[in-house]
């Protein structure tokens, strides 16, 4: 899965086979998520970094046309405190404000949710925004809970075929 895969001209590839877009992901989620909370950049970095490893996680997937950044996804062991239990989950879902609404965001999940499979996970979760809802569930992706921790998300879960 370290190769691309060409998707309507978008190329989805493991970070480890395209690393230079490892400044664009930690920019990206860092802003995102991190910046407001007072994290610094190089924290993200770090562990942007992380997926360069030869294990199956953390791993990320970049959204690309040649050099052109357009979205990332990753698949890491734990995206939520309040439940430890749940392994493996698609996380840091983002896509550049230019290229939304085009797919890029369903075809980076789904290629993040395969990955996971492919590691041997039997489900894959996910976790997110209520406002988010109808679009992960348009995925496939089954709500399995809501309200959850101090930020009120929903965690859907996404079972291998």
């Amino acid at each position: 899965m370290r190769g691309p895969v060409t998707d309507r001209n978008v190329a989805i590839s493991d970070l480890r086979a395209v690393p230079h877009f490892s400044d664009a992901i930690a920019d990206r989620v860092w802003r995102a998520w991190w910046k407001p909370k007072g994290f610094p950049l190089e924290h993200i970095a770090d562990l942007v970094r992380e997926n360069l490893g030869s294990g199956p996680l953390p791993m990320a997937m970049v959204a690309h046309q040649g050099s052109t950044f357009f979205g990332t996804a990753s698949v890491i062991a734990s995206d939520m405190e309040d439940r430890p239990q749940y392994t493996p989950w698609v996380a840091a879902v983002w896509v550049d404000p230019t290229f939304r609404r085009q797919g890029i965001g369903g075809t980076i999940v789904g290629h993040a949710a395969r990955a996971a499979f492919a590691a041997g996970a039997d489900t894959v979760y996910l976790c997110a925004v209520p406002a988010k809802r109808t679009f992960y569930q348009g995925l496939g992706w089954s709500l399995h809970e809501q309200d959850v921790g101090d930020h009120r998300l929903d965690v859907f879960t996404l079972k291998s075929i």
